[in-house]
């Protein structure tokens, strides 16, 4: 899952007939480590993203519109001070490097005109965006390497900037397949086909070099020192192939997913190695698959990273409710002989005659069983007969008395544990910061997280619900946390209207809005799999969802939000919601 030379040289081809001459319109920092130039051109507006992201990074143009900080950083600034209103004129790569270097003509403090460029350096860990003035020197960058972190190139304000040392590989643009296959054929250790490929070719990735080892070995493992004459000449095929590729940029990007419908490799090329174990399909740009690729997963990273605090909150809370629960239940249990300590008192009571002062027990006949066994009654010695068994009784009503209170008390832990597993599964969902920070205010406002410093608590309106649509036309909308979830199914939705959730497992509601109609089984099992997809149990085969009118559902007094009972329902089976599926199973 590497952004490699050749396919970064295709991206390239695609920027340049797009965006050179456009103008740098609005810079954005959505991330400590991502840039997003908005670019004015005649005819259309692109947004240019530049990722340094140690397991994504990427140049492309983006249609994804991240959220901002509300304070710009540092390096944001600075950018849209020197950089706002300048023209990109060319973009360099050199040789087939992992290298963008965009130029770009603008004014400098004096106006006059000067070139400063963004150099997008694409190295998995090492990846990084460098801002250059006129002279070469270094302005700042997305990521400063000072000398503890690196001894070989450091990359600080003020130094001048310097290329990342070259590989000493065949280079695609200058190389013919004869020199790639002599020197892989002359390296002294006998390896695999794929990793000497790797090592001698530059601008390629994992997936080329395997496939280069599929093709020439005729799907058999290879090895450099095993290979025949026929294996040569078809690594020698394949090489002259992925030449005459590089050269013209007449690439074909493909995006390749598992089984599971999930995306996890790319190619500038078509990849035959996987056979039946993936499905490839074809993208109409290089700019557009990256976009597609790594959208949604950076989208979702994103937001792990903004919610990280209130996870670790709502996990703690789970915990601890669980360990205090346990503590309880061991309570309650020993609660559960407190009949015994009645017996005692009773059978005391009824032998004090026989007692003596001073006794450390006593063995008398249980009454209260047929046999009238005998049995031994352990005595406090500095008490007597009849305070032994007032004692009895005390025991007796405090243990009756603690199962009461422990029944409620673990009842209110149980709830109060599923309402925070609701919780942790919309921020687990969330998609935006907005989200976020619904779900923090909720949590703040139920007093499982602290209010920062003094602010005051401001109301906002809430986010809109999710909504889809049936085939026969019903509207159904889905909650995005507790919040939305009451303000749906509480206020929104008519009497009469059909109201889903996952049986016994976090997840949000979902409201089938009937309009007085009948729904009919489509939309109501449509309804049922985007309650099973908005769930804890996204990611399961078959999931129960409870469904109902909403004329039975009710929240109880002092509940907490999102939570409701329910009644009248009946439930169904259902595979959760995948917009990619193409059959819907019937009730």
């Amino acid at each position: 899952m590497a952004l490699d030379g050749v396919f970064l040289r295709h991206v390239k081809t695609e920027l340049e007939n797009k965006i050179i001459n456009a103008k740098v319109d609005k810079i954005y920092q959505p991330a400590r480590d991502e840039l997003i130039l908005l670019m004015r051109a005649p005819q259309c507006t692109y947004r240019l993203l530049l990722s340094s992201r140690a397991d994504s990074p990427r140049v492309h143009i983006t249609k994804d519109r991240s959220e901002n900080p509300q304070t710009p950083p540092m390096l944001c600034m600075l950018l849209r001070k020197r950089l706002s209103g300048a023209r990109l004129r060319q973009i360099r790569q050199p040789a087939l490097e992992r290298i963008l270097i965009f130029d770009f003509e603008g004014k400098n403090e004096l106006g006059d005109t000067v070139m400063i460029s963004l150099a997008a350096e694409i190295m998995a860990q090492y990846s990084n965006v460098v801002f250059v003035d006129e002279n070469g020197v270094i302005i700042d960058a997305l990521r400063r390497v000072d000398a503890s972190m690196s001894s070989r190139r450091l990359v600080l304000p003020g130094l001048k900037y310097e290329l990342p040392p070259p590989q000493d590989k065949c280079c695609m643009l200058s190389d013919s397949a004869d020199d790639i296959v002599a020197l892989i054929t002359s390296m002294p250790k006998n390896q695999p086909l794929a990793k000497a490929v790797l090592g001698a070719v530059q601008g390629i990735s994992p997936v080329i070099s395997r496939e280069a080892e599929f093709i020439s070995g005729a799907g058999r493992d290879l090895y450099t020192h095993d290979m025949s004459d026929a294996d040569k000449a078809r690594l020698r095929d394949f090489l002259n192939g992925m030449i005459t590729t590089a050269q013209a940029c007449t690439g074909t990007p493909y995006i390749l997913t598992d089984t599971n419908g999930r995306p996890f490799d790319f190619a500038f090329m078509n990849i035959l190695q996987y056979e039946n174990g993936a499905t490839k399909k074809a993208c109409p740009s290089f700019c557009e698959l990256l976009d597609e690729f790594f959208s949604k997963r950076d989208s979702m990273e994103r937001m792990k990273a903004k919610s990280a605090d209130l996870r670790r909150l709502l996990n703690t809370a789970v915990e601890r409710i669980e360990r205090k629960t346990a503590a309880q239940q061991e309570e309650l249990r020993l609660c559960a002989d407190r009949d015994r300590l009645r017996i005692f008192g009773d059978l005391v009571q009824a032998n004090i005659h026989a007692i003596e002062r001073g006794a450390a027990s006593c063995t008398v006949r249980n009454f209260y069983d047929e046999d009238m066994p005998w049995v031994t009654i352990p005595l406090d010695p500095a008490l007597s007969a009849v305070q032994n068994a007032q004692k009895y009784y005390k025991d007796y009503r405090r243990a009756k008395t603690a199962e009461q209170v422990l029944t409620v008390q673990i009842k209110k832990s149980d709830e109060e544990k599923r309402y925070l597993l609701s919780v942790l599964d919309s921020l687990l969902r969330a998609e935006n910061e907005r989200e976020v920070q619904e779900i923090r205010q909720e949590l703040e406002q139920q007093g499982f997280a602290r209010v920062k410093g003094r602010r005051k608590q401001r109301k906002q309106a809430l986010a809109p619900p999710l909504e889809f649509k049936s085939e026969t036309g019903f509207t159904i909308l889905v909650g995005r946390n507790n919040r939305q979830n009451d303000q749906l199914t509480l206020r929104q939705a008519g009497k009469n209207d059909l109201w889903f959730h996952t049986k016994d497992i976090p997840g949000s509601h979902v409201i089938l809005f009937t309009g007085g109609r009948e729904a009919d089984e489509g939309s109501i099992i449509l309804a049922a799999r985007l309650a099973a997809a908005h769930s804890k149990a996204s990611n399961a085969g078959k999931v129960p969802v409870d469904w109902t009118k909403v004329r039975y559902v009710s929240k109880p007094q002092g509940a907490k939000p999102g939570m409701v009972i329910y009644t009248d329902q009946k439930t169904l089976f259902v595979e959760p919601y995948n917009p990619s599926a193409a059959v819907t199973p019937s009730i």
